[in-house]
């Protein structure tokens, strides 16, 4: 999944139970000053790691003592600090294909995860409603998140965080953001919220049962229990009203629902399915949008269409709850993921139209390739990098007009065949 406030790299992918391995992004809180003077990045040498990471851990303690951690934090938690090698492999890694939003989202807002999360809700109603009521985000939505980044409690991630923030300070690819994140921990653990070694995460520094950053934690955690720590690792109450004031800070609005599944009219212009396409619901109800079950759309004042697999599949009107999610983690398949089991989990219904579950995924060389073949025909994409962005869809949108294709900008193995034949790999 990507998980936890943009970043990439929470402990399980929806459902599956399993280490994530994506590379982390930026994050969604501000980071830690970068300290004055920067601690050299380790050589890429295959050999030597451990010794080197000695070395680098021993010089980032003096920058650590610097930045105002305490000594004894220092002496008694970065000094024994430990390589990880599977950390890096996480973060290096990259999945061959990327997976389709139905895929996605079975795994997400499958029937047992909803169960689940009805269950947590009855169970801990209490800390959940005060939450809600204290900022006005929906007890359903914080206990959305809460099943999707870490399956309701059942899997934070296995790697102590100071550990795992180290290795990717020491040798990962983002050695400064790391090193920012690392500095909050040790904060962290410095102001007394959690010992050392309970704080326990993903691979990329996610933590607890909704997978804060620690500098997302420092700037939004909430000792809402009262007993003097934040902690979202054991406490329920701090679980819930942090990942409700991370909402409503992030600008979440209270009464406002995320937005709802919609028919779009014969003949829409696909090109304006687009988050930056804004505007009321009363224009896009103007222009022939409906919704499912017949009743008026919902009341929003700044909403976009999303029709993530294109003309084939189910499409949304979204508006500024669904872009705030979006904070948390800046996936659009995450962001529904949450929507959709939100409404789930407050009595609404599941999607009515069905997915073009015919379609196979392309992997990112076959993405590469599509784009390539869009830019040597004239139709932008930009850099070919085997991602699927908002200028890869605009080109083939372009190249699908050119052709009388429905221009949805979705990519497809016939398309992509129509487009590079001799070159397309399986």
């Amino acid at each position: 999944m990507a998980c936890a406030l943009a970043l990439g790299g929470c402990a399980t992918e929806p459902g599956t139970g399993t280490p994530a391995a994506q590379p982390p992004a930026a994050p969604a809180a501000p980071a830690v000053p970068p300290p004055a003077q920067a601690v050299p990045a380790a050589p890429a040498a295959a050999d030597g790691h451990e010794e080197g990471f000695v070395q680098w851990r021993n010089a980032f303690a003096a920058q650590a003592l610097a930045e105002g951690i305490r000594p004894d934090t220092v002496r008694n938690v970065l000094a024994q600090a430990q390589w990880q090698p599977r950390v890096i492999e996480l973060d290096r890694s990259q999945p061959e294909f990327t997976r389709t939003p139905w895929a996605y989202l079975d795994s997400a807002v499958s029937p047992q995860r909803v169960t689940q999360g009805l269950a947590k809700l009855e169970q801990h109603s209490t800390p959940l409603q005060a939450a809600a009521e204290r900022y006005g985000v929906p007890a359903s939505v914080v206990t959305a998140i809460w099943g999707i980044e870490s399956n309701y409690g059942s899997n934070f991630g296995t790697f102590k965080t100071v550990d795992a923030l180290a290795t990717l300070a020491y040798e990962g690819r983002r050695h400064d953001w790391a090193r920012s994140q690392l500095l909050a921990a040790l904060r962290i653990i410095d102001r007394g919220d959690i010992a050392a070694e309970a704080m326990i995460g993903s691979w990329a520094g996610a933590m607890g049962h909704t997978q804060f950053i620690p500098t997302v934690f420092q700037a939004y955690a909430v000792d809402a229990d009262g007993d003097g720590r934040r902690d979202i690792w054991g406490s329920i109450p701090d679980v819930a009203a942090s990942t409700a004031h991370f909402l409503v800070r992030e600008g979440w609005v209270p009464g406002e629902t995320w937005g709802s599944e919609v028919q779009l009219p014969p003949g829409f212009d696909h090109a304006r399915a687009e988050l930056s396409v804004r505007q009321n619901t009363a224009q896009w109800a103007a222009e022939g949008v409906r919704a499912m079950d017949g009743n008026a759309l919902p009341d929003l004042a700044s909403a976009s269409i999303l029709a993530p697999a294109g003309a084939r599949g189910p499409a949304f009107l979204v508006g500024k709850n669904f872009r705030t999610i979006l904070r948390y983690n800046n996936s659009t398949n995450y962001a529904l993921a949450v929507a959709l089991l939100s409404q789930r989990l407050s009595g609404g219904p599941g999607l009515v139209a069905e997915w073009p579950r015919d379609l196979q995924p392309l992997s990112r060389e076959q993405t590469r390739q599509l784009q390539t073949a869009l830019n040597a025909k004239g139709f932008d994409t930009g850099t070919p990098d085997g991602v699927l962005g908002p200028a890869t869809r605009a080109g083939l949108r372009k190249y699908q007009q050119s052709q009388g294709l429905v221009a949805d900008g979705y990519p497809t193995l016939e398309l992509l065949r129509s487009l590079a034949p001799a070159n397309t790999t399986q």
